[in-house]
């Protein structure tokens, strides 16, 4: 006697079962859990890192364009008190905030030490912002100025993404500061 066919006997259901019994096992559970997971966390964790990048850049310039104003004022002592020359080769060492979205701000004073060369052991800032004479300025015994000019950036930045709870601007600011050439 010859034995039935036992797929033919088998309803629709027996036979989609048996067709899956090769599913039942764990392989690939961890690559469908790793795709869920970063559907929910990896997104917003390559946006922040984005967003970080972008703010990191944007400080690097904003700091950069604070030394090249404070490059160009420290050339002479007729340049550490062009203001509006140093806020122009500032700005244009910051390509991505133009006009003025980057503010600058240059000032120079006198510090006076007690030796002609550096390093200087300055003794007493004396805060003195203009074309002061200065040797009136240093007080007795102390008989060197040492001038010096002094350059701060700043920019507002706003993030291409906002996050509830996280800040929708943020200022940048750079400073730098260099001896003027005599």
């Amino acid at each position: 006697m010859t034995q039935p066919n036992l797929r033919c006997a088998q309803g629709p259901l027996s036979r989609f079962l048996a067709r899956c019994k090769g599913l039942r096992n764990d392989r690939g559970q961890a690559q469908v859990e790793l795709a869920v997971v970063f559907a929910f966390l990896g997104l917003p964790i390559l946006l922040g890192t984005a967003q970080m990048a972008i703010l990191v850049y944007d400080s690097i310039e904003v700091t950069n364009a604070a030394d090249a104003g404070a490059t160009y004022g420290m050339t002479t002592t007729v340049h550490m008190a062009a203001s509006t020359v140093i806020a122009t080769a500032a700005r244009s060492e910051a390509p991505d905030f133009p006009g003025t979205t980057l503010t600058v701000t240059s000032t120079y004073y006198w510090a006076c030490s007690n030796t002609i060369a550096g390093p200087y052991p300055i003794t007493e800032y004396t805060g003195v912002n203009g074309s002061t004479n200065a040797a009136k300025v240093c007080p007795s015994g102390v008989n060197h100025p040492v001038p010096f000019v002094q350059v701060q950036t700043s920019a507002t930045v706003t993030p291409f993404v906002h996050l509830p709870g996280l800040a929708k601007t943020f200022t940048i600011n750079g400073s730098a500061l260099q001896e003027v050439q005599q």
